[in-house]
């Protein structure tokens, strides 16, 4: 073998070792920072369905879960995904949390799928269609809350929808649009939009809001800045801060007393701070802070991506938005 030959072949053999060397490193940046292990499905009274409703001549998917002998006149909770997922996810990363509630407390929970992979929600950024299309997720909501009242005897004055991430800014919308419709929301991970990334019309009627936000959260920031993750993706414009995004629903309730505050740590290890605005009247607004919490929804049985910033196992957060809701009075 010739000596150019030998030294091609040495170039080679170092170029495959450098690129199984990267493969390796990939695989270990991803296991490390986006591999999670799905829960283990807990043991649950009813099963999941999925079905279809079509809105606006297009068709939309939801599941929903119904506790075995669900009693007419039972509440609904409706769970919205995050970005590039389905109902089906969700389940996945609430660690199935407001299953286990449902079956305790006698509730109905649905987990609507976005058309697009995105919600709809009030940032000018968040204007997603499929196939050209305009996608009236609002609508399309407020359509499957009706079928499901129809359908299996939902109480229409307990309706209530929570999500996280795209979800959790989904959320929001309901509150400002279609307060008549859910008499209550829980936004996780999601703030309100700035001024100049606002684009919904807020109705005058309010209903009660919970947010519940991490202070480490890589995407949402809670003081307030650009959405984003790294500055790089997932771009969703610029938000106010938790605090006040909070103040605005107050005032939106007329909610003009301070809020009483209180603070606890939650199994022993998570910061959780509280901010409770209400009165007299039906509506309330809760800030539920999270101190050094990421992106995504505490609870127990499932670990975010590390990705996503800190993931506390506690508090409950299923457990404490099903507390809010369950407090509403019709």
């Amino acid at each position: 073998m010739s000596l150019i030959m030998k030294k091609l072949f040495t170039f080679l053999r170092f170029c495959l070792y450098g690129l199984l060397a990267l493969i390796a490193l990939g695989a270990a940046l991803f296991w490390y920072f986006v591999y999670s292990p799905d829960p283990v499905i807990p043991q649950l009274s009813g099963s999941v369905n999925k079905a279809f409703v079509e809105v606006d001549g297009l068709k939309r998917s939801y599941r929903s879960y119904l506790p075995q002998g669900l009693a007419k006149g039972a509440p609904l909770v409706m769970v919205m995904h995050g970005s590039g997922q389905n109902g089906a996810q969700i389940r996945l990363e609430t660690g199935y949390g407001f299953e286990r509630l449902a079956d305790q407390f006698g509730f109905a929970v649905v987990y609507p799928d976005a058309r697009s992979f995105d919600w709809n929600d009030c940032s000018k950024t968040g204007d997603f269609n499929f196939e050209g299309r305009a996608v009236d997720d609002v609508k399309f909501l407020g359509v499957l809350a009706d079928k499901l009242i129809a359908d299996i005897g939902i109480d229409s004055r307990r309706v209530f929808a929570t999500g996280v991430s795209s979800g959790g800014f989904m959320a929001i919308r309901l509150a400002l649009e279609a307060p008549t419709k859910f008499r209550a929301v829980a936004a996780v991970s999601a703030n309100l939009p700035s001024t100049e990334n606002f684009k919904c019309k807020p109705v005058a009627q309010g209903t009660s809001v919970m947010l519940m936000n991490g202070t480490k959260d890589p995407l949402v920031p809670y003081a307030g800045g650009e959405s984003s993750l790294f500055g790089l993706f997932f771009k969703g414009g610029m938000l106010l801060s938790s605090l006040a995004s909070a103040d605005y629903f107050a005032v939106q309730n007329k909610l003009s007393a301070p809020p009483a505050l209180s603070a606890a740590t939650a199994g022993g290890e998570t910061q959780v701070e509280r901010a409770v605005w209400r009165d007299d009247s039906k509506l309330e607004v809760e800030l539920v802070t999270i101190h050094d919490g990421g992106h995504g929804l505490p609870q127990a049985y499932w670990r975010r991506p590390r990705l996503l910033g800190p993931s506390p196992m506690t508090p409950n957060g299923p457990a404490l938005i099903w507390e809010f809701f369950a407090r509403q009075k019709p």
